[in-house]
């Protein structure tokens, strides 16, 4: 008898050792990966100029990107605003933009246009695509300061016309739009200029 409970004792303790060899130790848990970083815009860290190149030559651009480099482009003060062939360049890469099914940007890239072509002299086209930009986004206050150039302008043809009341009134509409922009961008030290003396630095050029 007293065999017989060795053998069980003996038995117990092997399936306990074999037991334990079946569990093992815990796991520890999976850790997930993080997810991959999505890659940058094909712009960055580009020069501005050369992302103008490659697009006309084919390489492709959200309108998101266009929108970007074409408002670094077109910054009061940036001498490509003088080149004229720079300009006709990204006006053609804008009117390709705006065929896109890109709603987001349209606005942005309407004014663009619209600053390209008042710079051209194609003030009629400019008024049009600054007017469709406001509609779109009326807290632009670029659109604004350029809306209000653009009636400037047209006050000092009526005036030289001896057209005093359409003269005065295109000098309302520019007042209008000039206090738009202040109170959309008050830090901005352009629009605190006086429009008529812009104007006349815009004609001494």
């Amino acid at each position: 008898m007293r065999h017989v409970l060795k053998l069980k004792a003996c038995l117990s303790i092997i399936l306990l050792g074999a037991l334990a060899g079946c569990l093992g130790a815990p796991m520890a848990p999976i850790q997930e990966l993080p997810p991959p970083q999505a890659p940058p815009p094909v712009s960055a860290g580009q020069p501005d100029q050369v992302i103008l190149e490659e697009a006309l030559l084919g390489r492709a651009l959200s309108s998101g990107e266009v929108a970007g480099f074409s408002d670094r482009l077109l910054v009061e003060g940036n001498s490509a605003l003088n080149d004229q062939k720079t300009m006709a360049r990204l006006e053609i890469l804008l009117l390709k933009a705006l065929k896109a099914p890109d709603k987001v940007h349209r606005p942005v890239i309407l004014r663009n246009l619209g600053i390209i072509h008042y710079h051209q002299g194609k003030y009629k086209k400019a008024r049009q695509e600054l007017q469709d930009s406001n509609e779109l986004n009326p807290r632009d206050p670029r659109t604004h300061f350029y809306l209000a150039r653009l009636f400037v302008q047209q006050g000092e043809i009526y005036q030289k016309q001896g057209k005093k009341k359409l003269s005065r009134q295109q000098f309302k509409r520019a007042n209008i739009e000039m206090e738009q922009a202040r109170k959309l961008a008050p830090n901005n030290a352009t629009y605190k200029q006086d429009l008529k003396e812009i104007l006349r630095q815009e004609q001494g050029k």
